[in-house]
């Protein structure tokens, strides 16, 4: 029988007597014969398997614990990875905190005063923070603003810029979006005058003192090595936070890590709780001070209330002070409880499958709307989070009229005037005319699917205070201070891509921060409208819960790896070992040497009597256990198992967590044209099994659903199916069940056959020794919690070893494998020509357009099919068409090199991201048709980074040489960029 099991399984009791008998040593598989040889590999082989599906830690496989030898700090060189920097804390008034990071090796100096005049005087009186923060810039020094929406971060922007024209310098103000920094160029222009923009698609003045641009323009700008730069003293990044985006955050860390070290900082944030830690990157990164001043005042307080779906008034939850009122929360859900008991109200509520319901009749939001107009707590800003809801809810408001006919007058006058630009058959298109009747109703909505120009004029009338209510998506609470008396929010989950999910603190604190108007109100009010019953914890988390951490999102692209190789002052190795991703990481390590130091103490602490036999008796257990479950997957093949399953066999059910225990075998069919799970070839078997089962679980309710009694439950004796894969015991015993199972006495007197025969025959007793035996052995709290520990203490181990290591650094060198092999690199990381188009192109698939490129694909097309051809790789709607087959064969020769490089690239999956649903859209469009459907978000967003490609793949041309390509990039650009679509913005 030994050789049937393998002689692992007796190996733990020969190691006790290894010390004092050598045993002989086996026959190799070479000299026993050739049966012999094939068992032993066969066994050998199902041992290995087994050892490696073993969960159990190294540690306790070894027949006895052995002693672990703690971690310190001074063996991995903890001082050598920690940057060296140290963190100084200033004085500073009350409202805001104010430290200062500097490299280890410099010793902190105070602050200076100011001596002379301001760069800028203010005419109202300035908060601490912002104190604090301009005294950094008058030393000269790199500061972290830190503060809530609307505080008056801008003012510290502006100082910067002042300071820095009066120096005569020049200085840099990027911003996340285009739109953004529009915006923003409009602002700086009135103050400053001497300022210019740099969008791509945009550029106005770039000899200017101060430029406002993209985040994308400036790290373009440090590749290329441009004359500005030695110029410029200050870079002001606008809305830092940003950088946690996790397809553009990259953008920014590459920029940081780009810029000359003699360049100072302004960085403007929402609240972060990791502030210092950023500070001390940018201290590690370029050896100079940083200082974050940070304050989670607000100028105007903030009132949080709580809208039950289905009553009929508000719940103060968060007061003035930020109490958070657990009674009143509790209030509300009860409120929402009982109106789910009566079927709920009108205002929409979420399926068990996390579906947003109708909204019939006067809606909630209407209700609400309607009451903060009669309040006057106007004007107010909706959130909701989908444009499709926006839309929906404004259309229920708008038989409601909010502006006077002298207010309606100057609505239309400021629309006029900024429609004035579009053509007479533009004017007409159903978005532009749909919109302003709602307009002159003082009703806006603003997301990502209107036109930009529309979405420029609702700004500019909400902000002269022409609209009272905002229907607006979440893009909203990000960029130009707009802030409103009331915030709305319609619901309190989100679709983020995958499912639906509660909205993160950090969010709700974002959006939130636009209610309260600063020396207008004397609070802000927030309304949050609560449709699916939520916990206090889950309310007092998201109400008064922290702001997102700034948390880094790079990652490596081909773009980035190209012009690291292309540059001369830092390589791809160096970018990964300087971000703020690979901070962070190192960041980590010494709280991962405590936590394994603890561990491994606590470990060793630990005394079990009798060690040695239990560690024994949990090796032959684990091993019994795999045996046991290859035997068990063995027998419950139909073809061995269904022969034994007559009626009134006794099995044992368990599915999942809950378990049936006995049940007697009724009858048993097969599920036609369906496979058992797991794909194998036998068909799906299902036997009707007679199981005790809780009485509410079977009550309303298909016996699938059936659940097992509770504990000291009385339950009922129900027919249920279960599906063959779920018994995991078959007895021999077989009872005698009677012909009709349908009356309930019958049923019951099955469960007291089951008692009196689990309690009469050895056979089931016998099946549940080995259980009560494990239990009894684990039932030593001390040798489960060694097994505990010692999983932990692995973890911690992979953990330090991957906080240890240049995170990434195996994609770089796959990545690298594959530009080597397409040509787009010599072995010796020099770039090649079809390299050197590929680092022009950003916004698409820069290896197979670079590929089509160098094949000629778009020698032969006009300027409108080269154009409709490269709307492939900007459309983003999911719709499955195939793709011709020479672009195919491109794709799929990319995708190939990727996997033989080890990277994770699906064949398929990288093939279908190409999606050429607008090619004809986009051809009508450059031949100078027009049609209402190009009014439509998903076209006018593709129109607008076809654009953007089209000026990159101008530039990749004109690397190479290639005159008549890049005119035929330059004349698609031209035939695009026109009417509606690319309208002039209105703050230029």
């Amino acid at each position: 029988m030994a050789d049937a099991f393998g002689d692992d399984l007796f190996n733990v009791f020969d190691e006790e007597q290894a010390g004092s008998s050598k045993k002989a040593a086996p026959k190799s598989a070479a000299q026993a014969g050739p049966d012999q040889a094939g068992k032993q590999q066969a066994d050998s082989a199902a041992g290995r398997k087994r050892d490696a599906d073993s969960d159990a830690p190294d540690e306790l496989l070894l027949g006895k614990r052995q002693k672990l030898e703690t971690v310190s700090a001074e063996e991995i060189n903890l001082s050598e990875l920690m940057p060296k920097v140290k963190a100084e804390q200033v004085e500073t008034v009350e409202g805001c905190t104010h430290e200062v990071v500097l490299p280890a090796d410099e010793e902190y100096t105070p602050l200076k005063p100011r001596i002379g005049k301001a760069a800028k005087e203010y005419p109202f009186i300035l908060d601490p923070f912002q104190c604090e923060a301009i005294l950094c810039l008058d030393n000269n020094q790199s500061v972290l603003v830190s503060a809530h929406t609307s505080a008056g971060k801008t003012v510290c922007a502006e100082y910067a810029i002042a300071l820095a024209l009066r120096e005569k310098q020049r200085v840099i103000f990027t911003s996340p979006i285009k739109a953004l920094s529009n915006q923003k160029y409009r602002e700086m222009y009135e103050e400053f005058q001497d300022v210019g923009l740099m969008t791509g698609d945009v550029t106005i003045n770039p000899t200017a003192s101060c430029l406002v641009m993209t985040t994308e323009i400036l790290r373009s700008m440090l590749y290329r090595g441009s004359e500005v730069m030695r110029e410029v003293a200050w870079v002001i990044f606008d809305e830092i936070h940003y950088m946690r985006d996790s397809e553009r955050g990259v953008v920014w860390e590459e920029t940081i890590i780009l810029l000359p070290d003699n360049v100072h900082h302004v960085f403007l944030s929402a609240t972060i709780p990791n502030a210092r830690q950023f500070a001390e990157w940018i201290c590690h990164l370029h050896k100079q001070p940083c200082h974050v001043v940070y304050t989670d005042y607000r100028p105007t307080p903030l009132q949080h209330y709580i809208f039950p779906a289905g009553g009929d008034g508000l719940h103060l939850v968060v007061d003035e002070n930020g109490e958070f009122r657990e009674d009143n929360f509790n209030t509300a859900m009860q409120v929402l409880r009982d109106a789910g008991d009566t079927g709920g109200n009108a205002g929409g509520k979420w399926d068990p499958k996390g579906r947003k319901g109708g909204t019939k009749g006067p809606s909630n939001v209407f209700k609400i709307v309607k009451m903060i107009m009669e309040r006057n707590f106007q004007p107010v800003i909706i959130f909701s989070f989908s444009k499709k809801e926006c839309e929906a809810y404004a259309l229920q408001v708008a038989k409601l009229d909010f502006n006077t006919d002298d207010e309606k007058k100057l609505v239309e006058e400021v629309f006029n005037n900024a429609t004035d630009c579009l053509s007479d058959e533009d004017k007409k298109l159903p978005q532009v005319e749909h919109v302003l009747p709602l307009l002159k109703r003082g009703i806006g909505i603003h997301h990502g699917g209107l036109l930009p120009i529309l979405k420029e004029t609702i700004e500019i009338l909400f902000s002269e205070g022409l609209i009272k209510a905002l229907f607006a998506t979440e893009t909203f609470a990000m960029g130009i201070n707009m802030p409103a008396r009331t915030v709305l929010f319609t619901s309190a989950r989100k679709f983020d891509g995958k499912d639906f999910r509660w909205i993160t603190s950090g969010e709700y604190i974002q959006m939130s921060g636009r209610a309260g108007r600063r020396g207008m109100d004397e609070r802000g009010i927030v309304i949050f409208m609560v449709d699916e019953k939520m916990s206090p914890a889950v309310g007092k988390q998201l109400l008064k819960g922290s702001a997102d951490p700034l948390n880094s999102a790079f990652h490596l692209t081909y773009n980035l790896v190209l012009n690291l190789l292309r540059v001369e002052e830092i390589n791809p190795e160096n970018m990964l070992e300087k971000s703020f991703y690979q901070f962070q990481h190192y960041r980590a390590v010494p709280g991962v040497v405590e936590k394994m130091k603890k561990l491994e103490e606590e470990y060793n602490a630990i005394r079990i009597p009798n060690e040695e036999s239990v560690v024994t008796y949990y090796k032959i257990r684990q091993q019994l256990a795999k045996l046991s479950k290859e035997i068990e997957e063995f027998i419950h093949k139909p073809r061995y198992c269904l022969p034994f399953l007559q009626p009134g066999r006794l099995v044992m059910v368990k599915k999942e967590d809950l378990d049936f225990g006995w049940g007697i075998v009724v009858n048993f069919h097969k599920k036609t044209n369906v496979k058992a799970a797991g794909g194998d070839a036998d068909p799906l078997f299902v036997v009707e099994v007679l199981l005790h089962c809780s009485k509410d679980s079977v009550k309303n309710a298909a016996t699938e659903a059936a659940k097992p009694p509770g504990p000291g439950e009385k339950g009922e004796m129900q027919v249920v199916p279960v599906i063959l894969h779920l018994i995991t015991s078959i007895s021999s015993v077989r009872l005698y069940i009677p012909k009709d199972l349908r009356p309930y006495e019958n049923r019951q007197s099955m469960f007291k056959s089951i008692q009196v025969s689990t309690h009469t025959h050895n056979d089931v007793p016998l099946l549940l020794l080995g259980q009560h035996a494990e239990r009894s052995v684990f039932s030593h709290s001390q040798c489960a919690c060694v097994i505990q520990i010692a999983g932990d203490i692995k973890a911690s181990k992979r953990e330090l070893k991957k906080a240890l290591t240049v995170l990434q650094m195996d994609e770089l060198q796959c990545r690298k494998r594959v530009l080597r092999r397409l040509g787009f690199a010599t072995s010796s990381d020099v770039i090649e020509m079809k390299g050197r188009v590929a680092c022009e192109i950003s916004s698409a698939d820069e290896l197979l357009l670079t590929e089509m490129v160098f094949n000629g694909l778009f020698n032969d097309l006009t300027a409108e099919q080269a154009t409709a051809l490269l709307s492939c790789f900007v459309f983003q709607e999911n719709n499955r068409v195939l793709i011709d087959p020479v672009s195919s064969r491109m794709t799929r020769r990319i995708a190939k090199v990727s996997a033989e490089a080890k990277l994770d690239v699906d064949e398929d999956t990288y093939l279908n991201q190409f999606r050429p649903h607008l090619m004809d859209v986009v051809y009508t469009w450059a031949n100078n048709s027009c049609f209402p459907e190009m009014t439509k978000c998903s076209i006018i967003r593709c129109m607008r980074r076809l654009e953007e490609l089209l000026r990159q793949m101008c530039q990749a041309a004109k690397a190479i040489g290639n005159t008549e390509l890049e005119n035929k990039f330059a004349t698609g650009i031209t035939k695009i960029k026109r009417d509606i679509v690319f309208a002039a913005s209105l703050y230029l």
